[in-house]
């Protein structure tokens, strides 16, 4: 569902709209960026972040041409699976090491 409000975050410090060019070009810039570090052992989660949120302010953009909306859309839904597959999985403990570690601190 595309929202019909723009983020404050991306609107042009004396209130006008941020212009979608910009936000093109900064997307395809850190998109370039994600790229280039990928041969590290993990892409940066922070930059595939901010990738994610530029594609979703691009397709909340009213006046956007609706192919392009889509597309940003699409690609934001996209990049939020590499974001949640890049996060760092929480430690899962069996129930008898709970207990071993609760007896230790105590």
């Amino acid at each position: 569902m595309v929202s019909e409000k723009i983020n404050p975050a991306f609107v042009e410090p004396n209130g006008a709209p941020a212009q979608p060019e910009l936000l093109v070009s900064a997307v395809l810039h850190l998109m370039s960026q994600y790229t280039a570090n990928s041969q590290e052992v993990s892409g940066c989660v922070k930059l595939a972040s901010v990738i994610e949120r530029h594609l979703k302010a691009l397709a909340d953009l009213p006046n956007l041409a609706p192919v392009l909306r889509a597309t940003c859309l699409q690609l934001s839904e996209q990049w939020g699976t590499v974001v949640e597959s890049t996060m760092p999985r929480p430690e899962k403990y069996s129930l008898f090491s709970r207990f071993g570690t609760a007896s230790r601190v105590c």
